[in-house]
């Protein structure tokens, strides 16, 4: 056999083409990384000052006005409501001037919600009171816990719950076609998936927890939040397997890893990302994931109703579509599972009607 038929018949068409889609991951994958995190930048930080008097909208104002506009500044009433917000999640820190006209300030922070975050504020602020010839002391509301180097413990296991999600749905299509031949299957499937989340969201959370000692927070919070992440990705990336086959793992990583995990706000919080990554990473699983963990360790679960609906839309419409596709795809459509499991025709008999 020549070398060309060689290779023919080695790398098929629909090899080669799962080739250049792997490479397209690959690039895509080192440019949205790279292009998230290679150059952090505060912009438009969500903040709070509280200060006496007219002193309180001139701050605002100064502050406004730093070069590359890294705060967002609002003026509020009093330190207990700089304090209110921060816990609520509403705004990332606060600088609280001093009260009885000194020169000594207070910068509320914390820390729970992203330690880079916190520490470029602190710069920020530090930098800002200096050129005022004004000194700033750092409080943090919300510190991360003894075991949460860097606050990134919550990213970490979101990311790992995610994981769990897109490997649990391959495995299914691999095991037994990417596409399953009819509603039971699918919902056997799903049932599966659903399992293996409620097992996977506890197993997450006992080791963060009590074993690690990594994240503070109700376990029975973070078990709950867990298995609706691994059932949402594993959902999705059902639906985009019932719909384009083998291809749809390529998706569910395209959505999931590439675009979701430098998105997610993890080793830098959505207002230290570019435009594009703070716009999508609410929206899609690891970002959701990520608040809402963050939420439970270290601010009371408070703000975690949106990210909980954004996990529950991507749920319900992988769900919907994997059962939808089923019902309509015909049987034994691209060869996938179109007979019972285990009734296989041996490759040297010759096969005979009845």
């Amino acid at each position: 056999m020549k070398l060309a038929e060689e290779i023919r018949s080695a790398v098929t068409p629909r090899a080669a083409l799962l080739v250049v889609g792997v490479l397209a991951l690959q690039l895509l994958f080192i440019a949205s990384y790279v292009g998230a995190l290679h150059h952090p930048k505060p912009t438009d930080v969500p903040f709070g000052v509280v200060a006496p008097g007219q002193a309180a909208e001139r701050t605002a104002r100064q502050l406004a006005g730093l070069p590359g506009d890294p705060l967002d500044p609002r003026v509020l009433g009093s330190e207990a409501e700089a304090r209110r917000q921060i816990g609520d999640r509403e705004i990332d820190g606060a600088l609280v001037v001093d009260p009885r006209g000194g020169t000594a300030d207070t910068l509320l922070v914390a820390s729970g919600g992203g330690t880079a975050l916190a520490n470029a504020l602190e710069q920020i602020i530090g930098q800002a009171e200096g050129e005022q010839r004004r000194t700033v002391r750092t409080v943090d509301t919300a510190p991360t816990s003894r075991g949460d180097f860097n606050g990134l413990s919550a990213f970490y296991l979101v990311v790992g719950w995610c994981v769990g999600g897109y490997l649990l749905a391959s495995i299914l299509a691999i095991s037994a076609g990417s596409r399953p031949a009819n509603p039971q299957r699918a919902v056997i499937r799903l049932s599966v998936l659903a399992l293996s989340a409620i097992v996977g969201g506890l197993g997450g959370a006992v080791i963060v927890g009590p074993i690690l000692d990594a994240l503070p927070g109700n376990i029975a919070a973070l078990w709950g939040l867990g298995a609706l992440v691994v059932f949402a990705v594993g959902a999705i990336t059902l639906a985009l397997q019932a719909a384009t086959g083998i291809v749809g793992i390529g998706l569910a990583v395209l959505i999931v890893v590439i675009a979701g995990n430098p998105s997610a706000g993890g080793a830098f919080p959505g207002p230290m990302l570019p435009d594009f990554w703070r716009a999508i990473g609410p929206w899609l699983p690891p970002g959701a994931g990520t608040w809402a963990a963050r939420s439970i360790a270290y601010f009371r679960g408070n703000a975690i109703s949106g990210p909980l609906q954004v996990l529950s839309v991507w749920a319900v419409a992988g769900a919907v579509v994997t059962l939808v596709l089923s019902a309509v795809r015909r049987p034994g459509e691209d060869g996938e599972e179109s007979h019972p499991a285990g009734e296989t025709w041996p490759e040297d008999e010759p096969r005979t009607e009845t």
